[in-house]
This record gives C-alpha cells, structure tokens and sequence, in this order.
C-alpha cells in the first residue's frame, strides 16, 4: 500500500530506527516524508556491526518484546533474500557455566555449546542463530523500499520538532542523540564503540565474548569481511578512529577466533550509539505550534534488535493520531 495524502507524517532521522517506522507507517497507508541531517550512509546506524543482539538498552521487559518480534522480521526477510540480511550461526563464550540469558526467549534454538566448538581456553558458550544485517547493503535498499512505496527523504538540518511538523499530522522523532537537542533530553548520551574490518578468511561462525578480561570481543563475519569489536565507552564524544584501540581489539578477537591471526585491517572505525537509562517510545500530544510527536529514541547499540518491534508500536500509536 502507498501512502494517502490524507494522513500526513513527517519521521526525524534516516537511521535504522527512522526508516523502519517510515516503513510501518507507509504500510498503513500514511503519506510519509523523512528528514534528516545526513544521508543514509552518514548515519550511526550504517557504521553499526548490526547483529541481533541486545545491548545497553532498557527496559528489559519491553526490550524482549520489542526485540522477540524485531528477530521475526529480520529472520523472515533473511528467507526472502532481503539485501544485506542473513540468519548468522552464533557462538557466545563464558569463562564459567552461564544461566540462560535473559533474552533467549526471543532467540530459536539456543543450546549449551560442545567441546570441540570452543576455542582454547574457553569450557563454556552457548550456540543459536541470530539475524545479522550488513548496514552498507541493507541501509540503502531501505531508502529505496521508502521511495517506492511513495515515501521522500530529504535532507536537512531540522531546527525543531515543531518546524519538522508543519503541514504535517504527527511527527515520528527517531533523531537519536539530536534528541539532546530536539527533545531537550540530556538523558541521552553517546556511547562510543570502536569496530575494526578485516579480510574474511573464511568464517561463517559470529563469535563473541563480552567478559574478555580485555575488553568486549566480537566478530562477525560478512559476505567479504569481518567487523572485529568492540567497546562501549559511555560518554564519550570523540569518534576519531584510534589505532592503538583497534590493535587491542585485534588482539582480543584473535584469541576468540586463532584464524584471525597476522591479520590485515581494512578500516578503523568509531560510532556514537544513542544511549539513555531506557528507550523511549511514547506520543506526546500536540501543542499550539506543532502536531502529536511520537518518540522512539535511545536505543544505545541495539538499533537493529529493536528497530521493526519499536515501529509495530510506533504505527499503532500513529493511527490513534487520527
């Protein structure tokens, strides 16, 4: 279905979170225009290793929701042979025997790893699939899906919720960190991580492990490569790529993934993930100078775990506007 011009939307923001509620809402039959300071390919979310999995995002109960019906529609488009999208088979390390992680009700067919599928040094990991979603591929075949169903995406500084909204019904506020500025929300704050991209020698296993003594060690194998992580650096605002920082999560990768060894990096990469104690999805009725605005912010560095779950919400919260 494409959009009415009958019921007017205009979504802030042109990441992972902007373009799939841009998506729910055409799908409902909304007139839908997208706005952002950057094009899709400048956003946080195209930087971002992008596998399902949920991190540094709040509530926790509202995360599996979101989460448990983000990971069906990934692994539903996964089986469509959506660009970008594929199911990853996944191995999470423990230094001793875990409890069942509080998200595997979203996750089919979790189960405690073998011995012969740990790396030296490792007795303990769990073994699932997961969506993961390769950000340059799938980023712009979102843009695209958008303008083919009769959505627009300009590209802009919006100075306010209220000048973003003119002629508009509701506005879908999905900014991220501009939120500090657009929502006065000083609650969200940057959480910087560092991802390295090397060859891919021939990997097909996701492989992470988040207690490292080191530090967070990730990596995930593309079609052509592989992103090596990773950290959260809690506010912090300095995205310029360290190299030091990426020899150190190379070095904590390989002791992961042995065949990472003498490995050649490609890219050093930094990204701010938009952090705050919780999401936020919620409307806000309108004001003398602008429409109802729906929130969904905040989602730290779980954008692509949460992104489909949090637009179902954000859609049916758009319907009621009118």
């Amino acid at each position: 279905m494409t959009g009415s011009p009958n019921r007017r939307a205009v979504v802030v923001g042109a990441g992972i979170t902007g373009l799939t509620c841009a998506i729910r809402l055409l799908e409902r039959g909304w007139s839908v225009r997208v706005l952002s300071d950057a094009p899709v390919e400048g956003t946080t979310s195209h930087l971002a290793a992008a596998v399902w999995f949920p991190t540094r995002a709040g509530p926790r109960d509202r995360v599996l929701d979101w989460g448990r019906r983000t990971f069906t529609e990934l692994a539903a488009q996964a089986r469509a042979g959506v660009p970008g999208v594929v199911m990853r088979e996944s191995l999470a390390l423990y230094r001793s025997e875990p409890e069942e992680p509080w998200w595997a009700a979203a996750v089919d067919g979790l189960r405690p790893a073998r011995a012969d599928e740990l790396p030296p040094g490792y007795r303990f990991g769990l073994r699932f699939a997961v969506p993961l979603v390769e950000m340059p591929v799938h980023l712009p075949w979102l843009a695209a899906e958008l303008e083919r169903r009769g959505g627009t995406h300009e590209t802009r500084r919006v100075a306010s919720l209220a000048e973003a909204g003119r002629g508009a019904d509701v506005v879908v506020h999905c900014s991220g960190l501009g939120a500090r500025t657009l929502a006065g929300d000083a609650s969200v704050i940057p959480v910087r991580g560092r991802i390295v991209r090397v060859p891919n020698p021939g990997l097909t296993l996701s492989v992470r492990d988040e207690q490292h003594p080191d530090g967070r060690a990730y990596v995930h194998p593309r079609a052509d490569d592989c992103i090596l992580g990773g950290t959260l650096d809690e506010d912090e605002w300095d995205a310029t790529p360290d190299p030091a920082a990426s020899a150190a999560i190379v070095r904590r990768c390989t002791d992961i993934v042995p065949a990472l060894r003498d490995t050649e990096i490609l890219e050093h990469v930094a990204g701010l993930r938009p952090a705050r104690p919780e999401v936020r999805l919620e409307m806000e009725p309108a004001t003398a100078d602008r429409p109802p605005v729906i929130h969904d912010y905040g989602h730290g560095g779980s954008g692509i775990t949460l992104g489909w779950g949090c637009a179902d919400d954000v859609a049916a919260l758009a319907d009621r506007v009118t």
